[in-house]
């Protein structure tokens, strides 16, 4: 992909040129990582002037969930009085004779963002915005590939443990045998925290395991993530534990899938992100429980576990092709359990089938 880190950061540079500036500064790991290829930890990336420069306190290797840089950068190891990547980055700035060095503003405390203006007092420090964040929306299909991959590595771990018996054990226990077979399966590791909710702790929105026991009649609400090559993929279901599921579980569980369902089949390219969220959310609220629901049914996700589109009502903007969000909603009735279904997509034009599904353990309601 080291055509593609060329690209991104030639892409970026006549964004922050044409406002006036002479040279960016990234500091955001997941955008350092974009454009370079590669994000040690406390790296930063410099991009301006004959060549673009990672700073950094080791030479970096292909390790996992680090990747490898770009062989066009060249890459600087910081000096001992340099620990921090930022402020060496801006010493570098003040010798391109750049007038203005855009830094991420969002990214930085206001004590780091002083430091810099006192390491290059000459340049004018101006705020790149969300500029990066913006060209990562769109996916190429390299990216995409290891989306795919993550979802087909949370697809094998999920359907492996499906195969097991779970009753009498914890909820603590099953997520950490979820966490060892993404990575048996070839992950970097999982992409968060594993999430495993049984009983009434399935009425928790991001309920994190305890040592609670499944138990026959529970539903089993089970969401896991896998990254591979830094992108990530995640995959949530429900499931009834026993062979006789309740009339009321039952219904609930078709009420989600059809919200769910909506909600996929909104994801064309133009499509307003908010309206993605109401096809979902409407068929919920038209079967009475628009007081149980999340404050978003999707999000995007890529290098980062949770990023822009945001699916929610107050969301602005339109869907592109080749974007990759979850389609996710779900009810929680407090002190009966809950119901969630998620899914990582790709935004694909209705000439090209439609949305891409990367995760396709069944949606089928199991009884475990």
């Amino acid at each position: 992909m080291a055509e593609a880190h060329e690209t991104r950061r030639a892409q970026l540079r006549e964004r922050f040129t044409a406002a006036g500036n002479g040279a960016a500064l990234i500091t955001r790991p997941a955008n350092v990582r974009y454009l370079a290829g590669a994000a040690p930890q406390g790296a930063a990336l410099l991009v301006g002037g004959d060549e673009d420069v990672l700073l950094c306190d080791r030479m970096p290797t292909d390790q996992v969930g680090v990747g490898r840089p770009d062989e066009a950068l060249r890459i600087q190891l910081l000096a001992a009085s340099d620990g921090d990547a930022a402020l060496a980055a801006a010493g570098l700035a003040a010798g391109l004779r750049a007038d203005a060095l855009a830094v991420e503003e969002h990214d930085l405390t206001v004590t780091r963002h002083r430091a810099l203006a006192a390491r290059a007092p000459r340049l004018r420090l101006t705020d790149l915005g969300q500029a990066v964040e913006q060209q990562r929306l769109t996916k190429d299909e390299e990216e995409i590939a290891l989306i795919r991959t993550a979802g087909e590595i949370a697809d094998q771990a999920l359907g492996e443990l499906l195969e097991s018996i779970l009753v009498g054990r914890t909820e603590r226990h099953l997520a950490l045998e979820l966490e060892r077979r993404l990575v048996d399966h070839g992950a970097d590791g999982p992409a968060f925290a594993t999430s495993v909710a049984s009983g009434p702790n399935a009425a928790r929105i991001g309920h994190r395991p305890t040592d609670r026991r499944v138990e026959e009649g529970d539903l089993l609400s089970v969401c896991l993530g896998a990254a591979y090559h830094g992108y990530r993929a995640e995959v949530g279901r429900t499931f009834v534990i026993g062979n006789a599921p309740a009339d009321w579980q039952v219904e609930l569980y078709e009420v989600v899938f059809a919200a769910q369902r909506a909600g996929r089949q909104a994801l064309t390219p133009g499509a307003e992100y908010r309206d993605a969220d109401r096809a979902a959310r409407q068929v919920l609220h038209a079967a009475g429980y628009g007081d149980a629901l999340a404050p978003r049914t999707g999000h995007g996700v890529g290098l980062e576990n949770d990023e822009d589109p945001q699916l929610a009502p107050e969301a602005m903007g339109k869907l592109d092709a080749c974007v990759s969000v979850t389609v996710e909603p779900g009810v929680h009735l407090p002190g009966r359990g809950g119901v969630r279904i998620d899914d990582t997509l790709v935004v694909r034009p209705p000439a090209d089938g439609g949305p891409e599904l990367l995760t396709i353990t069944t949606k089928e309601l199991l009884a475990l």
